[in-house]
């Protein structure tokens, strides 16, 4: 799916003043929060019946939807002794008039990157506990994110959807049998959870002229400068930074950026948390 979200038509100059002008006074475009509040934020869990895990987030106008599936394969040589961990973007078309069909452009790369990145640095899923037979056999664990609304900011939201369905997952029934191979039988019930040491978010912060501002919408995203995604973990840890935007950024910038995202990041946690409280008071 080929998308180009970012090179958007010039927006007139006194729009973009405007905009820059309600966050100077702790105002934002959308007239329900300030320059620290993230967007209204939901997230449900296992939307996909024939998933592993699923999940569907919705941000302000953003809606992402997630899919977990696993298969047994091969490790990977330098790695003999964990399973496998990737992530790929999807940019449906209906989403945006932006997005047009075609194979995935630099920006879902992007995307799915930064959510990978995320997600193996601080090593959220325990991917030593996904081997089978070392060197040989592993569960690969495939992460899917099908951006379904485009209303500004897909980092977070698919940042969300992504860990909210690897929590939702669960481990497929498998057997060894006497040739050696492994058979997965979805037939039966599923081993257990996938194993999950750490949750991460994303929390997204754009410069536009000299302010900040968390979450911003389409509009706010079309015209800031710079766009700084902090990846945080639940122990309050950086375990990402990824800056894009054809601005600059200074360090003074970069640190009150990087406090704003540390003061809105437990909202994003406080959902996770009670979509899983949730999921499981339902017995899901």
């Amino acid at each position: 799916m080929s998308v180009t979200p970012f090179r958007l038509p010039v927006i007139a100059k006194l729009r973009r003043e405007a905009i820059e002008a309600l966050i100077a006074k702790g105002l934002r475009v959308d007239g329900k929060r300030d320059p620290a509040t993230p967007r209204s934020v939901t997230v449900e869990l296992g939307v996909i019946e024939r998933a592993e895990g699923s999940a569907l987030v919705k941000l302000g106008n953003t809606q992402v939807m997630a899919g977990v599936k696993m298969d047994v394969g091969a490790p990977f040589r330098d790695t003999p002794d964990q399973g496998v961990l990737t992530v790929h973007a999807e940019f449906v078309p209906l989403a945006s008039p932006l997005f047009e069909p075609g194979p995935p452009d630099e920006n879902a790369i992007e995307l799915a990157r930064v959510v990978d990145r995320s997600l193996r640095e601080v090593g959220a899923v325990d991917l030593g506990e996904l081997v089978i037979r070392s060197g040989e056999k592993v569960w690969v664990v495939w992460v899917d994110l099908y951006i379904l609304d485009h209303g500004g900011n897909l980092f977070d939201a698919s940042m969300l959807a992504a860990m909210a369905a690897l929590l939702n997952a669960r481990i497929p029934y498998y057997e060894e049998i006497e040739t050696g191979e492994v058979v997965v039988d979805r037939s039966k019930p599923p081993l257990g959870a996938l194993p999950i040491r750490r949750r991460v978010v994303t929390v997204t912060v754009a410069k536009i002229g000299r302010h900040l501002a968390v979450d911003p919408d389409f509009e706010e995203e079309s015209v800031a400068d710079v766009r700084l995604v902090v990846a945080l973990d639940d122990g309050g840890r950086i375990v990402g930074l990824q800056k894009s935007g054809e601005g600059a950024i200074t360090r003074e910038e970069a640190r009150r950026a990087i406090a704003l995202a540390r003061q809105a990041a437990p909202v994003y946690f406080k959902a996770l948390e009670e979509a899983a409280t949730s999921s499981k008071a339902d017995g899901s």
